[in-house]
């Protein structure tokens, strides 16, 4: 496992078409929680901020080989600008970037959050027609560099790499459902956290072991550790200096026979992301 301290959008120590699958989730645009670490990137609106993240998936494609796959779970925003509420799209700016970038966008996936209430609304409760439908999936966007990716016939790594027939039944279908959310901090100290079973699956969906997986925005490494515990190389970049240090910390005990050492049954992290571009915060 290496851990870079950097920027996501230069991916320093990483070289063109080394990465097999990158799998992250940048920064949201338009969710007040990320507003000042956008504004130290010179950030100040949409389009800008859409414009550090545009940035990532250009030198993105750089470090992928060509098949490579580009997995980005993102959030759309809700939120009052000049007087008006309306919706920001961010999945939409972000497929529309990756494919001028020449990325060739595939079918998404809608991860449905089962932590949300059923019944919570927005606006004018039961009266029309002035309420808002709530938002609670997130999107899974594909991406790949390129055609397929042509393995030798019967290579015995990929069949090693198998999954399943329920799991591939389960995975491939476009909504997901049956992944809880990550436990959050207290209001001001949310971490962004996304699951670890969002990366375990789409790590077992798109590569095979002993390939690399990268994420640009490594935040508290659940991608890291998912792709670890999976045979996997893993790349994490972390803007955060104290973050990184942390991931390197922990990394540098991986395999060693202790209480804490990460591994699937205890111990290694669960959470994910916090900070800047190389630290996914949402």
């Amino acid at each position: 496992m290496r851990v870079i301290e950097g920027d996501a959008r230069e991916m320093p120590g990483v070289a063109a078409r080394s990465v097999h699958l990158i799998v992250t989730s940048p920064p949201y645009p338009m969710i007040p929680q990320w507003d000042r670490l956008f504004e130290r990137l010179g950030a100040y609106d949409y389009e800008a901020m859409h414009g550090v993240l545009s940035d990532v998936w250009r030198r993105s494609r750089e470090v992928l080989v060509p098949g490579g796959l580009l997995a980005v779970n993102v959030g759309d925003a809700l939120r009052s600008r000049d007087g008006e509420f309306r919706l920001w799209p961010n999945h939409a700016r972000i497929l529309e970037s990756c494919a001028a970038l020449g990325f060739h966008p595939l079918p998404y996936l809608l991860w449905k959050k089962p932590t949300n209430r059923p019944n919570a609304f927005l606006g004018s409760g039961f009266l029309p027609p002035n309420a808002y439908v709530t938002l609670d999936c997130e999107f899974i966007l594909l991406f790949r560099n390129g055609g397929l990716r042509r393995l030798p016939p019967r290579d015995a790594v990929r069949s090693a790499s198998r999954y399943s027939r329920a799991e591939r039944d389960r995975w491939f279908s476009q909504i997901w459902d049956d992944v809880r959310g990550a436990r959050q901090g207290a209001e001001g100290r949310r971490s962004g956290a996304f699951p670890s079973e969002i990366p375990e699956r789409l790590i077992r969906m798109f590569s095979c072991v002993g390939e690399t997986v990268l994420d640009p925005f490594a935040g508290t490494g659940t991608t890291l550790w998912a792709a670890a515990r999976l045979g996997r190389a893993a790349i994490g970049i972390e803007i955060d200096p104290v973050r990184s240090a942390e991931l390197r910390a922990t990394a540098a005990h991986w395999g060693r026979p202790t209480p804490r050492s990460p591994t699937r049954g205890a111990g290694a992290p669960r959470r994910r992301r916090a900070s800047g571009t190389g630290a996914r915060g949402r």
